[in-house]
């Protein structure tokens, strides 16, 4: 005798009200739209995260930096300082980007400056000198926009501030370890960073003061490695063309000649500052 199969339940009857949703169906469909929701504003963070966190960081740090400043100096001084620097950083900025370098955003902290972190190396020392002189070169533009204002308003503060701008720019074009003109003249000669540690040198020791001695201590790697035996990659990595470096000269120098010039025609005595 062969087993019977067991009768197949009966349809559900399409007549009548529908089985009720459990729990779980319920707890579901109430928060399907608050997860559509937190997924879209997921996706809406991810893609402002690049613009929202470099705004964030340069302009946390630049008020900070205005804070300090104003102590010093006053707000509206203050403002325009940072600005100046600001427009330097960005000149870094623009030229590594030219050149197809990634960079962070610039960071400002309190009496050192900002800096802009290089994410991508530079692959030899003409690259590293052309992204070395572009904050100096438009950090100089700004000062001088500075000036111009002074001669058109005859402010005082803003005298005040070319010269800073000018003073400024000068300084970093100093041939010492990570400052511009530290790397500015890898494109010249490499064994400037001599030269430039000497007069450093000898200003920390006229003149003591922290931050001079911060930058004479980081910049005495650089030094070292100039009497450090050097692999051939490493002799590449300053190997320029004679038009370049003839080039980069007559900038850097030019540059250096011009600030000069600026700081002498925007100086103004204390006293006209104190009295405005």
């Amino acid at each position: 005798m062969q087993p019977q199969e067991a009768p197949a339940p009966p349809p559900f009857p399409s007549w009548g009200p529908p089985p009720e949703p459990t729990l779980w169906q319920k707890i579901k469909k109430l928060l399907a739209p608050v997860g559509a929701v937190f997924v879209i504003g997921l996706k809406f963070l991810a893609k402002i995260k690049f613009i929202a966190l470099p705004l964030l960081k340069t302009g946390g740090t630049m008020l900070l930096s205005i804070g300090f400043y104003a102590l010093y100096w006053g707000v509206w001084f203050a403002v325009g300082f940072v600005l100046l620097i600001f427009v330097h950083e960005s000149g870094h900025l623009f030229a590594a980007r030219r050149l197809g370098l990634k960079v962070g955003a610039p960071v400002f902290i309190p009496f050192m400056g900002a800096v802009i972190a290089l994410k991508d190396a530079p692959p030899n020392a003409w690259v590293e000198a052309q992204v070395g002189i572009g904050g100096p070169m438009l950090g100089t533009l700004g000062a001088g926009v500075c000036y111009l204002i002074y001669l058109a308003t005859d402010n005082a503060m803003f005298a005040a501030l070319a010269y800073s701008g000018f003073f400024l720019n000068l300084f970093n074009l100093m041939p010492v370890g990570f400052l511009d003109g530290g790397r500015i003249v890898t494109a010249l000669s490499p064994w400037l960073w001599v030269a430039g540690f000497a007069i450093l040198a000898a200003m920390t020791i006229l003149h003591p003061n922290l931050l001079l001695i911060l930058i004479l201590v980081m910049s005495l790697p650089r030094l070292f490695f100039l009497f450090r035996p050097k692999s051939d990659e490493q002799k590449r990595y300053f190997e320029v063309t004679p038009t370049q470096r003839w080039e980069m000269a007559l900038m850097y120098f030019g540059l250096i000649a011009l600030l000069v010039l600026g700081m002498n025609v925007s100086h103004i005595p204390r006293e006209t500052l104190q009295s405005n």
